[in-house]
C-alpha cells in the first residue's frame, strides 16, 4: 500500500479534510502524520515524515523539496499542495527527479473573487469610513461625513491580471453592471471578448477606473508594478483592492498616497504578516483591512481537499492529473 505523508498539523488537516474527505484520503494509502507540534519547516523533521512515502500532501509552512530532502525520500513521486502557489515547495530538483506536482488553486478562485467583490462594494459605499467613525466615538453628524458614495453598476472597474481569481471577480462585477478594463499581457483578444472586457495598458487602466482590483501573480515583471507614478494616475476618490500579493504594490508609496486621503484601499495582503499592531495602516479611516483570509471560506477549503484527494487517486491509478504544474507553468505562477 502506498504511503501518503500528510505535511500539516491537526488544525489544517481538519479544515481541508473534514470527516468524509479524510476517510477518502485514508482509503488511498497508509497515512503518515507528523506529531501535532512538529515544525515542518525543519528539514530533519520533514525528512523523517517523508521516509518511504510516495506522495506528500502539503499545506503551508513546510520545508521545500530540495535536493537534500529528495535524496532522503527516494520513493517520493507526487507533491500535492492544498494551496495555489507551490513555488515555495516545488524546486527544480523535483522536476529533475521526476516528482510530479499538483495544486488546488482552482478551489480558491471563487472565494477570493467574492471577497474582492465584497471589498469593492464596501469601498464604494464607504462602509469602512462609517464604521471607523462610529467606533472612534465621533458625533453622529460627523460620522455621516464621507466622500461621495457610488454604485458598482456602470462603474469602470480595472482588473490587473486575468488570473483565476481575476476572472471570478470579473464575472461577479459584470453581473452587477460594472464595465471592466483588464491589463494582462497574456490575455488574448479572443479571451477578452469571451470575458466581456476591454484590454488596455496599465496606465490607461489606472487613470480610467473608479476601482482597481489586483489579481496578478508575483513575477519579476510584476513586483512593484503599482508604484507612486501609477497611484498618482488614479482619479481623486479612486479605490484600490488587493487580495493578491502585497509585492505587486510599492507599500511605502501606497501608504503615502493613503495618508493624503485622496484614495481608499482594501487590503488582504501585507509585506509583513502578521501586520504589526502599531502599523500606520491600522489607524487610517480610509483603509479596510483583512488578515490574509480571502480564500478561507469553508467551501473553498473543502473544494481544495476534494481536489487533492481526487488528484492523489488519479496518480495512484496511473491516470492524468487535472491540476498538474509543469516547470513552464510554475514560471508564470505567483
Amino acid at each position: 500500500m502506498s504511503i501518503i505523508a500528510m505535511a500539516a498539523g491537526p488544525r489544517l488537516r481538519s479544515l481541508f479534510f473534514p470527516g468524509d474527505l479524510w476517510d477518502a484520503l485514508a482509503s488511498l494509502g497508509q497515512l503518515r502524520l507528523p506529531p501535532d507540534d512538529a515544525d515542518l519547516s525543519d528539514v530533519a523533521t520533514f525528512v523523517r515524515l517523508l521516509d518511504g512515502a510516495e506522495v506528500v500532501v502539503t499545506t503551508w509552512g513546510c520545508a521545500p523539496l530540495s535536493e537534500e530532502v529528495l535524496a532522503a525520500a527516494p520513493r517520493l513521486r507526487l507533491l500535492a499542495h492544498t494551496g495555489a502557489s507551490v513555488k515555495a515547495y516545488a524546486t527544480p530538483a523535483c522536476f529533475a527527479r521526476g516528482v510530479r506536482v499538483t495544486q488546488a488553486g482552482d478551489a480558491m478562485e471563487y472565494a477570493v473573487g467574492e471577497q474582492a467583490l465584497a471589498l469593492t462594494l464596501a469601498l464604494l459605499h464607504r462602509l469602512h469610513r462609517f464604521d471607523h467613525a462610529l467606533r472612534s466615538g465621533v458625533h453622529w453628524a460627523a460620522a455621516k461625513t464621507a466622500p461621495p458614495r457610488r454604485e458598482l453598476r456602470d462603474s469602470v472597474v480595472g482588473v490587473v491580471g486575468a488570473s483565476r481569481t481575476g476572472r471570478a471577480y470579473i464575472a461577479l462585477v459584470r453581473a452587477l453592471g460594472a464595465r471592466v478594463l483588464v491589463f494582462d499581457p497574456y490575455l488574448s483578444a479572443e479571451e477578452a471578448v469571451e470575458l466581456g472586457v476591454a484590454r488596455v495598458g496599465l496606465d490607461e487602466l489606472m487613470s480610467s477606473a473608479r476601482v482597481v482590483s489586483l489579481h496578478a501573480p508575483v513575477l519579476p515583471a510584476t513586483v512593484g508594478m503599482v508604484g507612486a507614478r501609477e497611484l498618482a494616475l488614479m482619479p481623486d476618490g479612486g479605490l484600490l483592492v488587493n487580495t493578491a500579493r502585497s509585492l505587486l504594490v510599492d507599500s511605502d508609496a501606497l501608504l503615502a498616497a493613503l495618508r493624503t486621503g485622496r484614495l481608499d484601499a482594501a487590503l488582504d495582503v501585507f509585506d509583513e504578516e502578521p501586520l504589526p499592531v502599531d502599523h500606520p495602516l491600522r489607524a487610517l479611516p480610509n483603509v479596510l483591512l483583512t488578515p490574509h483570509e480571502a480564500a478561507g471560506t469553508v467551501e473553498s477549503r473543502r473544494r481544495a481537499g476534494e481536489i487533492v484527494v481526487a488528484e492523489v487517486a488519479r496518480f495512484l491509478r496511473g491516470e492524468a492529473l487535472h491540476h498538474e504544474v509543469t516547470p513552464e507553468l510554475l514560471d508564470r505562477m505567483g
